[in-house]
């Protein structure tokens, strides 16, 4: 278990420890008896299914304010670290292009994924059944 004050951190911490453990565990935010927001299993016997925060299922709807949240964090979420990390060392310029030029960077990822010979789950499948994993 893990505690914030900021249930957005704590919401945040939960999505990535469900995508991180999809084959096993079920991670949920809970409001804790001293007002601070507790990350845990769903499974966790101290805690009822109906105390659990509602998670959104993914980012679409994500904010600017949550993304000033995150890079003014002083100890940033490591997943959110490096996200963040990626973009704050590319030149200007190339962000900049990025958007004017609406580059794909799903599809950049994708192929960046297929060259790595692995699955949705992380499992080798070799090079060529990537490419038809991520590029189809």
């Amino acid at each position: 278990m893990i505690r914030f004050p900021n249930k957005q951190k704590a919401i945040d911490l939960a999505l990535w420890q469900n995508y991180n453990h999809r084959f096993d565990d079920n991670y949920g935010v809970v409001l804790s008896s001293k007002g601070d927001y507790t990350v845990c299993q769903t499974s966790h016997p101290s805690f009822s299914k109906s105390g659990f925060e509602n998670l959104p299922v993914d980012y679409k709807k994500m904010d600017y304010q949550h993304i000033q949240q995150i890079r003014m964090d002083d100890d940033p979420l490591p997943h959110f670290e490096e996200i963040a990390g990626m973009f704050s060392v590319a030149h200007g310029e190339t962000l900049r292009f990025i958007l004017n030029a609406k580059i794909p960077l799903k599809r950049f990822i994708r192929y960046e994924l297929a060259c790595r010979g692995y699955d949705e789950n992380f499992n080798w499948v070799g090079f060529e059944k990537a490419e038809e994993i991520w590029l189809k």
